[in-house]
């Protein structure tokens, strides 16, 4: 399919499409510059809403005095809304996004959609692919809905705002008298797209420190604060001319629960040890692979995919080439892809992605590991200086032999309990299972052969082969 077909074909899907093949245009690496030009559309040149469909939209949201002017085109149109300049009466210049006409009926419809497709080809997917999927319906179900919704938005940018307010990177302030469901009005940000590298080049902008700022932006978010902004797509981040990062489009907000973050930090230092066992058990934590599946053969497989990645005379079509080679032979290992590290990946992905606009070759093992595991003694607690963690640990010291003194306790009186992870419950309720079912046929052959032996002893015969059946069964389960 020619780029310009691929896109128009997304575009005619809708929204919730749109939403799903956005990561695809910050990877320079899987595709030429030809469909990148047209895929970067998707992020905030779509077409904007007919007249009649604006004009219903505003009359709902506002009164004719609500601005002292007020641009009908708009300066960016995006899946959901799209994006107008206006001044309000003491003159400040604000950024206006209208939420599209009716789209939420149209997202509605999307999911109705997707869920059928995905009902009517479950049966041809193993037990953890079908699991993933629904996972990722679900988990964007959920999300794609509130994110239609503008009232939610200004909610996720005020406590945004606040929580990140000396991280060094730039918000749009909200003016919530004017905000609504339909609209939200907010200041208007001046910058270049993080992808206008004519701009940023023209500006001597040093590209490589704000890649650097925001993985680290990312780090703390996700691994210190566990609160994080989802979707850090080029429409959604600009670079002023003074090279500070300004973040836009507050709809997908998501939280990282404490033992998802405890384990991405465990597969970040594992990673950067190149300790592929532990990295495994990291994964199985996280979710993204089965309790069972076998530790050592995984291992052996991320380090291939490490030496793939970390080697800096290949190219990008090369990597990818070894990549597929090496990932055909784990295509039937049970990974999976849980609700909670949707995003997380999703995340890694886009920022992945923005790399390689500027550095050739760029990827998550050799240049964002090293910012990731310098960021790991913030993300367990340490403090910034040894003296405030030294003080810290012996505010900590009664806790901590209060804590000993509990769990000796309960050893001593046999009431120590062993907490399971969802993963491990999953895999002994799928295991338990399987043996009772086995049981159970074995044990309904042999009793089906007995009662064919009462019932009539002319088929003592076919009762023998049963019962012997049933017993083969038990042993050579």
């Amino acid at each position: 399919m020619k780029p310009k077909e691929l896109k128009e074909t997304i575009i005619f899907l809708g929204a919730s499409f749109i939403k799903l093949a956005q990561v695809l245009a910050t990877r320079s690496d899987f595709f030429d510059k030809e469909y990148l030009d047209e895929l970067k559309e998707l992020h905030d040149s779509l077409p904007p809403m007919i007249k009649s469909e604006f004009d219903e939209v505003y009359t709902r949201s506002f009164s004719e005095n609500s601005f002292a002017r007020f641009d009908d085109k708009p300066i960016a149109s995006a899946s959901i809304g799209q994006v107008h300049v206006a001044f309000t009466h003491e003159g400040q210049k604000v950024a206006v996004k209208l939420r599209r006409s009716s789209i939420y009926s149209q997202v509605m419809a999307d999911i109705k959609i997707i869920k059928s497709f995905n009902t009517l080809f479950k049966p041809l997917f193993s037990h953890h692919t079908k699991n993933s999927i629904e996972a990722v319906i679900v988990e964007f179900s959920k999300m794609i809905k509130e994110e239609v919704s503008l009232t939610k938005e200004l909610s996720n940018l005020v406590k945004f705002s606040s929580i990140y307010k000396d991280a060094g990177i730039k918000f749009p302030v909200p003016l919530p008298e004017f905000c609504s469901d339909d609209a939200l009005v907010m200041s208007f940000e001046e910058g270049f797209r993080f992808d206008d590298k004519e701009s940023i080049f023209e500006h001597e902008i040093d590209f490589r420190a704000i890649i650097a700022k925001l993985v680290d932006f990312y780090t703390t978010q996700m691994l210190i604060n566990g609160y994080f902004h989802a979707d850090p797509h080029p429409g959604n981040l600009l670079v002023s001319k003074d090279g500070e990062l300004i973040l836009l489009d507050f709809g997908m907000v998501k939280s990282v629960p404490n033992y998802a973050r405890v384990a991405i930090i465990e597969l970040i230092k594992a990673a950067n040890e190149q300790d592929y066992e532990r990295y495994i058990a990291a994964n199985k934590k996280l979710g993204t692979i089965a309790y069972e599946a076998p530790t050592e053969l995984l291992a052996e497989f991320s380090a291939k995919m490490f030496e793939i990645f970390s080697n800096e005379n290949l190219s990008s079509e090369s990597m990818q080439e070894l990549a597929f080679e090496v990932l055909e032979t784990t295509r039937d290992l049970p990974f999976k892809l849980p609700s909670d590290a949707i995003y997380i990946l999703r995340v890694s992905a886009i920022i992945e992605g923005l790399g390689t606009t500027y550095i050739e070759n760029f990827n998550g093992v050799k240049d964002i590991l090293p910012i990731l595991q310098k960021n790991i003694p913030r993300a367990l607690g340490a403090k910034d200086s040894i003296l405030e963690t030294l003080i810290d640990e012996i505010k900590d010291i009664p806790f901590i032999v209060k804590d000993f003194k509990s769990a000796i306790k309960k050893i001593s009186s046999n009431e120590l309990q062993v907490e399971l992870i969802g993963d491990q419950l999953e895999w002994i309720k799928r295991d338990a299972k399987s043996e009772v079912k086995s049981y159970a046929i074995s044990f309904a052959l042999m009793i089906g052969a007995i009662f064919m032996m009462i019932y009539d002893k002319s088929l003592k015969e076919m009762a023998v082969v049963l019962f012997l059946a049933g017993v083969f069964k038990v042993i050579y389960r």
